[in-house]
Formats: C-alpha cells, structure tokens, sequence
C-alpha cells in the first residue's frame, strides 16, 4: 500500500489520530477514488511524480539541511500533494482542483511543501511561461515561502541545470520561456497571470486584496492552482476565516465543491488542549519536526500564564481564539435528512408552519412541520421553502449558490427585485386546503399583513418574536431530536446550508440564541424552523397538560 492510501486508510479506520475535518478530507478522497461516474480520476503516477520531485529538493535548516539531507514528505504531506496533483479531469487530464486549502500549525514543515509545491509547478508543470507567486502582506512573510525554494534551487544544481533555472537575489527564472518564481507583497495590482498562486498564512490578511487578484488573474491559464497554507488566526471577519468556513461545508457537504481541495488539522471540540493524547490531531508532523516536549513545555507556560493561552491554543493547536462555535454537528444533520420523504405523505398529520421574511430583497423561508408520536416520542419531519427575487441572481454574494439551488427545484424565483408576499400568502392558503395545518407562526416585524390575510381565511396564526424566551427552548429541542433520532428533514442542500450557517450565543443562564457570523451566512430557513417547532412544542405541551388533567379528574 502506497504512503497516500495508508494515511486515508489509516485515518478512516482511527489507527491514525485525526480529527473530524481531516477525517471528512480522507472519506471524500476515498470516496471520490470508488464512484465510477465520476467525472475525475485519481492518477497514482501524476501524484507520485510530484511527491517524487519534491522529495529531491534539499532542506533548508535544523539539523536536517546540516546533514545535507533531502525532504522526506510525512504521509499527511503526501496526501496533501498527491491530492492536489493527483486528481485530474477525466476529459482532458487537467487537474481536478484550482483550489486548495492546507491549515495547520507552526514547526509543521508548512513551508517546504509550499516552497516544494512552487518550484514544481514552475518547471515541471507543462506551463510555458509559468508565473510562480509567493503572495503575503508583508515582505518578511513573502520571504518565508521564497527564501526557502531560493536555497532549495541554489542548493541543486542539477535541477538548475536540468530545467534552466537561473538563481537570483529577488526571483528564480527560466530564460528560455521567462517562466519565473517570486515574492509578492500587498496588492499586486492587476498585471499579474499566475499559473500558481501560493497565499502563506493567509489569516494576516485583513482584505481579500491578494487573493482576489491572483485568482482573477489565473482567467487566462489552462491548469492554475490556488496554494493556501496558513496556521489558524484570530480575525473571523477576515477573508482567511471565511475560506475555512467554505471548505468546511464543503466537508461536510453542505455545500459541495468538486474544484476545491481542503484539510485542516485541529483539535476537535470536545478535545482539551492541556491533554497530550490529543495533540497529534493538530500536530501531524508530532514526534518528527514538533517535539512533544516542546508542547508540553508551551502549554505548562499557558497554564501558568493565561495571558498566553490565546496565542499557544491559535499557533500550536490551530484554534481561532476569535470564533463561535456551530451550534449543530453536521454529521448529525446530515443523518437525519431522507431526500426520499414527501410533504404530500403527510397531509393527515399536524402541521406547524413558521415563516420568517427577514427582507424582501434576498432570500426568505417557510417551514413546514408536521409533527407524528412514535413510541410515544414526538417525531418533527420539516419541509422548507425558500423564495428569491430575481435581481438577487446577479447581486446576492452567493449568487453563484443561489443559481445552483433554482436550477434544481430548490429555490423558488420571483420576478423582480423584491419577494412577494403576495405569492407567499397565495401559497399559503392554498396549503391550508391541503392539509391539516394547526397554527401560522410569524413575526410581527415583517409579516403581520401577511398573517392577518392567512388568519381572516380561518388559519390559526400565532405571533413569535424572536426573543431568546422563545427561541432558545426551540433550540434545545431540536438538539435533543436531532441527538435521538427524532428530527427528520427532506435533504433540502439549502436548508443544509443554513444549518451548518447558525452559531448558538449563549447568555448568563445558558439559554442560546441563533447568530451567523457573516451576512452571507443566511439563516432564514432555521429560523422559520424554530419558530414552527416552539409552537408544536407549546402546543403538544398544552395537549399533555391538559391529558394529565383529565386523567387526575377521573381518578379523584
């Protein structure tokens, strides 16, 4: 079994300490590699052949590069560039992803793959004319990938010779087709055509700037690739937090991304950061070039001085400091959809629905709720509808998502520049004819128009502010039916999204309340969600109360 199988493999099976975003990288590779009609293929010889390359280059300090040693790639770091060069197009044998996302902590040997990683694709790429960049905010951190691949060359020159490679003070560069290899610091303007941009410690930007204009300016390049690699950060507004963010839905399949490759080694968030045992989820390269030592010593100081924790929690254990934690596991949501299930199957069932219109200009949501007793448990299996205008296809930040979702069925389109309620409410009312809907949730803000029109039509309509009072209650509930089994949604890729979008902001007395980090980060439909199952809740809560009483009554 080759180094890249046996990491997968190893990590799949836990034989290799992992945690979960790493672990989901490893299942996607896996299984990507077994679906046949697939429209990549991983090549074993491209992969190889760029793990092989990188391994002849020297290294460049400690203890190695005075024995004059070459760089032996650990596992993880062959599945790192064998992912990234071993994935192709079927059609044509281009590489599969333009894209990748590497983050993992300092003393990890992040700058030698990159350094690695961009001399290879200035000569061994089958680009004419490469444009290699090492792209950062400031001229020391540009250096710290640059400086690395300068010596590397200087120090082969059989790989100078090979490919004509002409080593100078500012850049590496190839005369025969100028392909060239150099620093890049701040915005670079729009002159640039990188066949391969690489972003270090990408957290220190506080603007896109960079990363914009390098990717805007692969357009014009047939097999570009887009390098992140950068340790975690304390910025969450930042452009480097939200890249994370994407790569993590695209793990964990909120919203897929067959062009972007991501891994990121962290600790878990049941893992305690003072206990070795789960160091090494963090630390791949722990016991080679980061000493367990060294982490004991860093953590001992932490633990004396929390003034320090932030910086050893962020740099050693790649823990954003900044950041709010997801409110839901996404594998558990995930586990809990049925593309299969079917609102009509349910038109005997009561139905709780929750509407929320947070704007009339991006996106809004329905909720649809019946509720089932099985076992005796409340069972909830939720419908979502989601409404846009037209003019937010070519305005919205996710309209390229948007498009997507509406060329599926899943995302309803409405002409013109705002929704219209009063579709919405046609909607609504043609529901009531077809099931048994028990109560119309809204809130006043918006939709109180809305719900005195579904009312005067003989609907139940119950007003839900968005208090903590009542959505924290709501939220507790669906934790706990999500956790037993209990939770049943339709596989909607939008409401998936919107899931994986909701932080939870605690307060003093532990009640939660829904946030997103990001405008972008739509939430409507969970919170149509809430709104429906507090009121299934109140409602079931009243029914049992009121059960309880005529029990005791006939009993007296």
């Amino acid at each position: 079994m080759n180094s890249i199988d046996a990491y997968v493999s190893g990590v799949i099976s836990g034989d290799i300490v992992a945690c979960r975003w790493v672990r989901l990288a490893c299942e996607r590779h896996e299984k990507d590699r077994n679906t046949e009609d697939f429209a990549y293929r991983f090549d074993d010889e491209q992969a190889y052949k760029a793990i092989n390359f990188i391994q002849l280059l020297p290294h460049t300090k400690d203890k190695w590069a005075a024995r004059n040693e070459k760089l032996h790639l650990e596992p993880w770091q062959c599945f790192v560039v064998g992912s990234i060069f071993g994935w192709v197009r079927k059609s044509d044998g281009l590489r599969r992803f333009r894209e990748a996302y590497v983050e993992v902590p300092r003393k990890n040997g992040k700058s030698h793959i990159a350094a690695g990683i961009g001399i290879k694709c200035m000569v061994a790429d089958d680009v004419h004319g490469a444009e290699v960049y090492a792209g950062a905010t400031t001229e020391k951190q540009a250096w710290e990938v640059f400086r690395p691949a300068r010596i590397m060359a200087k120090n082969t020159p059989g790989l100078c010779d090979s490919f004509g490679i002409e080593v100078n003070a500012s850049n590496l560069l190839r005369l025969r087709d100028f392909a060239r290899f150099e620093p890049l610091i701040g915005n670079p303007g729009d002159g640039a055509s990188p066949s391969c941009a690489i972003i270090d410690e990408f957290h220190e930007h506080d603007k896109p700037d960079l990363y914009d204009t390098m990717l805007t300016g692969m357009g014009a390049r047939e097999n570009p690739l887009m390098f992140i690699i950068t340790t975690a950060g304390v910025n969450v507004s930042g452009p480097c937090f939200e890249k994370r963010v994407e790569v993590q839905k695209m793990l964990n399949g909120s919203v897929p991304s067959d062009r972007l490759f991501g891994a990121i080694w962290t600790l878990d968030e049941c893992d305690d950061w003072t206990q070795p045992g789960s160091w090494a989820k963090a630390n791949p390269n722990l016991g080679v070039s980061v000493s367990t030592d060294y982490l004991e010593a860093q953590v001992a100081q932490a633990v004396r001085q929390p003034s320090k924790q932030n910086t050893v929690k962020c740099k050693h254990f790649n823990l954003w400091t900044g950041a709010k934690q997801a409110w839901l596991n996404m594998e558990s949501w995930r586990r809990c959809g049925d593309s299969a299930l079917k609102r009509a199957d349910f038109a005997g069932d009561p139905c709780y629905v929750g509407l929320d219109l947070a704007t009339r200009i991006d996106i809004a949501a329905r909720l649809d709720v019946f509720i089932r007793h099985i076992d005796g448990r409340i069972h909830y299996f939720a419908f979502p509808k989601f409404y846009l205008p037209e003019s937010a296809l070519d305005s919205a930040k996710n309209a390229d998502v948007y498009r997507g979702w509406a060329t599926s069925g899943q995302l309803d389109i409405m002409a013109g520049d705002e929704v219209d309620f009063a579709e919405i409410q046609a909607e609504t009312l043609s529901l009531a004819d077809e099931i048994m809907l028990k109560e119309f949730a809204y809130d006043p803000w918006q939709a109180t128009q809305l719900a005195q029109a579904v009312r005067e039509q003989g609907v139940e309509t119950v007003e839900f502010r968005h208090t903590v009072g009542n959505m924290s209650p709501a939220m507790r509930e669906v934790e706990a039916a999500i956790a037993s089994g209990r939770f049943h949604h339709n596989d909607n890729p939008c409401m998936n999204w919107m899931a994986s979008n909701v932080v939870a902001k605690a307060d003093a007395k532990d009640n939660i309340y829904p946030r997103k980090e990001l405008p972008e980060n739509k939430i409507d439909g969970m919170i149509a969600l809430l709104m429906a199952v507090g009121r299934a809740m109140t409602t079931q809560d009243d029914v049992a109360a009121f059960n309880a009483f005529l029990r005791s009554a006939t009993t007296r």
